[in-house]
């Protein structure tokens, strides 16, 4: 049976050999070409490689199961290989700023015109890795293969940047060289930006920030459905990668016994979990109805 961390480990794999693909075709089209955006597209691409072997490796260590040494599970290596995924999106896009600001500075020639086909070829490969990819992160709820995606759909953007930036160059001659450079200045700033929401996601992660309701509201509507439960009383959730854990507290009738009190939390755990395959760990704690 594929598991969801399965299909995140699988999505990984396809970066990785992607991203190797096509950087080496960037790389030599950028060098033959005469075209620093493309040059800098190669680059962050290999940047890329490295971050689909953290997410791959962050998913693994995140699917194994809790011990001793980690009684909470490893759920949080996806966090933190998210987190560190943005980083490198950040920093790939302060490299690129500053490298096409050098650029835009130093007088070349023009691209040559057939680079535009590559762009072109470019944009589409990536912007169908980025949908298929980012469609798995979602299902899965894993923020690194999301923030994998996210690098795909970045590098689709400094594409389409560059094939303006080439098109205008190569149309209207003499004294627009250096238009695929400011080209790539402008997608390094679209790239900076997706990097530091990337990143504020993984941070709140971190922080065991409570997730919305539309995890919170469907556990507690679950607890509140079974027999014997009188009310919730508080709620807390937090993440661990693709997993959840909960806590909530259960109010029942005062004078129920303590083993039928034991046998309901129990059954409110049993609900939840089997409702809400993503939870992976649930405490109950049962605390006396107040009507008041």
């Amino acid at each position: 049976m594929t598991t969801d961390f399965d299909r995140g480990v699988r999505s990984a794999q396809l970066s990785m050999i992607s991203n190797a693909v096509l950087a080496l075709i960037k790389l030599l089209a950028g060098v033959l070409g005469n075209s620093y955006a493309l040059i800098a597209d190669a680059v962050e691409s290999s940047a890329d490689i490295f971050s689909s072997l953290i997410v791959w490796g962050g998913l693994r260590i995140a699917s194994k199961d809790p011990d001793d040494d980690y009684p909470f599970g490893y759920g949080k290596a996806e966090t933190v290989a998210s987190a560190t995924v943005s980083l490198m999106l950040l920093g790939a896009a302060v490299g690129i700023g500053i490298e096409a600001v050098r650029e835009i500075q130093t007088p070349h020639h023009a691209p040559a015109p057939w680079t535009l086909i590559v762009l072109v070829a470019v944009v589409i490969a990536k912007t169908a890795l980025g949908r298929r990819i980012g469609a798995v992160g979602t299902e899965v709820g894993s923020t690194a293969v999301q923030a994998d995606a996210w690098h795909h759909f970045s590098d689709a953007i400094t594409s389409a940047a560059a094939f303006i930036g080439i098109s205008l160059a190569v149309w209207n001659g003499a004294g627009w060289e250096s238009a695929d450079d400011w080209a790539a200045l402008v997608a390094s700033g679209v790239i900076a930006f997706n990097g530091v929401s990337m990143l504020r996601n993984s941070l709140r992660d971190l922080m065991d920030r409570q997730p919305g309701a539309n995890i919170a509201a469907p556990v507690r509507l679950i607890a509140e459905s079974v027999s014997g439960v009188r009310a919730i009383e508080k709620l807390l959730v937090r993440r661990a990668g693709i997993s959840y854990h909960v806590e909530i507290h259960v109010q029942a009738d005062a004078a129920m016994s303590l083993v039928d009190s034991h046998a309901l939390g129990g059954a409110v755990k049993s609900a939840i979990r089997a409702a809400q395959p993503r939870v992976r760990g649930v405490m109950v704690h049962m605390e006396p109805y107040d009507a008041s």
